[in-house]
This record gives structure tokens, C-alpha cells and sequence, in this order.
């Protein structure tokens, strides 16, 4: 069984400091279930926090002023990793940007391997923005700039 660490190693923090597809985990506010969603807009302060943007109207905003408890989920360094923590809303709206964005910072409480024994993953997923290429790199240097400042 993989170790678990309370903290993000060096290649994770660099991983989540560039665009990066991560699966968010949440308890449903309404239901109790589990909720899975994915993001890109992410950035890993440091080795204990993590930070992200969602729209302000998002059902997560509800669901993690209803229960902090999160995942996120990132596959990366030859294996899936789950990043286990306490959620905490810094900003109700990101300065500098034309959208109502919400920043999220999770303090990591425990990283695991979470990739089944005996497999690597050799190929990392990819993504493509479906809209005006320019406009998307415009907006994705706001959202984190404003981030890193927030």
C-alpha cells in the first residue's frame, strides 16, 4: 500500500503551477452525495495549499460552505494522485477579472497514490479550450495572476 504524506511533493507543486487538469471531489450540499467536477484554473501556492476559481453561482461554492472536506484529483508523474484537504473560500470575486470568480484554497491534509498496483500512466490526459484561442489565454492570465496575488 502507497505512504501517505501531508504535504505535496516538489514535482506535484510544479504540476499544479502550470494549466492542469484536476478532478474536484465534494459532498453535495443538497444530497449528501459525492460530487466530482473538473477544473483547470489551479495553482498550488506552496506545498500545503492549493488554490482554484470557479464560477461564484457554481453548486461547489455551496457545497463547500456546507462541508470544507474536498479531493482533488490530478494525474501526473507516472500515476493518479488524490490530494485530500480542508477548503476555504479567500475571495468571493478575483480583482482584475471580467467574470464573477470565486477563489478556493485547500490546505492539504494527505496526498496518496491512488493508482491501482502494478500500472504506471504513460500518457497524461490533454484538453483543448473550445473557444476563441486568444480570448481563453487572456482570460486564463487573469484568473491566475489574480490567484497568486488573492
Amino acid at each position: 500500500m502507497a505512504e501517505t504524506i501531508t504535504a505535496l511533493p516538489e514535482p506535484l507543486v510544479a504540476a499544479l503551477r502550470k494549466e492542469k487538469l484536476v478532478l474536484l471531489g465534494t459532498i453535495d450540499a443538497d444530497t449528501g452525495g459525492p460530487a466530482v467536477s473538473a477544473l483547470s484554473w489551479v495553482y498550488a501556492v506552496d506545498a500545503a495549499r492549493v488554490r482554484f476559481a470557479i464560477d461564484g453561482r457554481s453548486r461547489l461554492v455551496a457545497n463547500i460552505k456546507a462541508n470544507p472536506n474536498v479531493t482533488l484529483t490530478l494525474i501526473g508523474e507516472g500515476s493518479v494522485h488524490a490530494v485530500y484537504g480542508s477548503a476555504n473560500i479567500v475571495s468571493e470575486r478575483l480583482e482584475d477579472v471580467p467574470f464573477a470568480l470565486v477563489c478556493i484554497e485547500v490546505t492539504v491534509q494527505a496526498v496518496r497514490d491512488a493508482m491501482f498496483y502494478g500500472a504506471r500512466i504513460s500518457t497524461e490526459p490533454e484538453y483543448e479550450k473550445t473557444y476563441d484561442i486568444r480570448a481563453a489565454k487572456k482570460l486564463d492570465g487573469q484568473v491566475f495572476a489574480a490567484m497568486k496575488k488573492t
